[in-house]
């Protein structure tokens, strides 16, 4: 195969799935508002509503500008078919409920994103499933409990905010075993960096509102997979409603053309203030897999081709520490978001587990004096002089390690 017929992701994120609907002669796709798409006969009506013609009925089942972003997804991270949702948890929890029904058991870790936690400590035990949370780095307690039996085994990797990193291919191959369905959210990676799919995961899903879109002006998530999984989460949702709108579709689509531009820098970036918070004395400890210093470095590199944009570190000093230090920061949003192209900064307790009590937080390792780094493309010596001068900021009493 050529290289023309294998175009590398950075081609692929600028042209894929867009040449489907660029009409008379536009070379950007056109947002189509229409709720519903009209016929001349009633025979090719019907055979559209049945799935024997390509088409649209309407909106809320599918759009054209969303079937574009959900083909170029479905590309970048190599599956067979996509569906797109209004939001990451929307995509998450159709997802969920998809595949699960009473009686059955669901095998995850502790320290998913805050969202998904309490889907699975709050919302689906009410539907009588089972749910095992692990210890996230302890792999061998993750293979025991799915041996116990598991119908849905899922993953976040690297997961939000302490970064920490899962074996995808081990764990897929021990979830098979029992016949599991394996979902990976790939948020924190994106298919730039990693690819569940070729790891041996069935499903890979994304709040597209994160690093996808990546401007933080558009609400939206999407899952891949094989073609049967993908019908059935399809279903759920065209019947639930929880369906992207086609603006959104179409910034998403804008965004996602500089996806690996954007990676690229937001990875060298990260991995180079990471290192530099390692070695400062304000800073007692930092959450970057790309170090090698972390206990899973082995494996984020073997897993993953970048260590992507978002760390998380801890100062001496504990709260008060974080409070001076947040307020000083120059190049930085203080807002409850990631993946943008302008850096953002936030604490767990009022970004990414904000609907966890602090006691919740804790028994997922997620330290309150936790702060979340959200790196954009900014000049990287920018951003670190940034957060020097940030450190300033921090009583003496508190900045250096005793």
């Amino acid at each position: 195969m050529s290289q023309i017929d294998k175009p590398s992701l950075s081609t692929m994120s600028v042209w894929a799935g867009e040449d489907s609907l660029l009409w008379q002669g536009a070379t950007q796709v056109p947002v189509v508002h229409s709720v519903s798409f009209g016929y001349e006969d009633i025979e090719t009506w019907q055979e559209v509503a049945l799935g024997k013609k390509s088409g649209h009925i309407y909106g809320r089942n599918t759009n054209p500008t969303v079937a574009v972003f959900e083909d170029k997804i479905r590309q970048l991270e190599g599956a067979e078919a996509a569906t797109s949702f209004a939001t990451g948890m929307a995509a998450i929890s159709n997802t969920l409920f998809t595949l699960l029904s009473p009686g059955e058991r669901v095998v995850s870790v502790k320290d998913t994103y805050g969202g998904t936690n309490k889907i699975f400590l709050e919302f689906l035990p009410r539907f009588q499933v089972e749910v095992a949370l692990c210890e996230t780095t302890d792999t061998e307690a993750i293979e025991a409990a799915i041996e116990q039996g598991c119908k849905v085994l899922y993953l976040e990797t690297p997961t939000n905010p302490t970064l920490k990193v899962l074996d995808i291919a081990r764990l897929s191959e021990a979830a098979h075993r029992q016949g599991a369905v394996v979902v990976v959210d790939n948020t924190i990676a994106t298919p730039i960096n990693q690819k569940p799919l070729a790891l041996g995961a069935d499903l890979v899903l994304h709040s597209a509102t994160k690093f996808l879109g990546g401007h933080a002006d558009a609400l939206g998530g999407i899952v891949c997979g094989a073609k049967p999984l993908i019908e059935k989460i399809y279903h759920y949702r065209e019947i639930t409603g929880a369906t992207l709108d086609p603006m959104a579709a179409y910034l998403l689509l804008r965004g996602t053309k500089t996806l690996n531009l954007r990676i690229r820098q937001q990875n060298e970036s990260a991995l180079r203030i990471a290192q530099y918070l390692q070695a400062h004395p304000a800073v007692s400890q930092v959450f970057y897999p790309g170090l090698e210093t972390n206990e899973q470095y082995a494996l984020a590199k073997r897993q993953m081709q970048g260590f992507g944009g978002l760390m998380s570190f801890a100062l001496h000093g504990g709260f008060e520490a974080v409070r001076a230090f947040i307020p000083r920061l120059r190049y930085a949003h203080r807002a409850a978001n990631l993946g943008a192209v302008e850096t953002i900064v936030g604490v767990p307790a009022t970004t990414s587990h904000v609907e966890s009590t602090q006691q919740e937080r804790q028994a997922m390792g997620i330290p309150e004096s936790l702060i979340r780094y959200s790196v954009g493309i900014e000049d990287t010596d920018d951003l670190i002089a940034d957060i020097e001068q940030a450190f300033t900021a921090i009583p003496q009493r508190l900045s250096s390690r005793s």
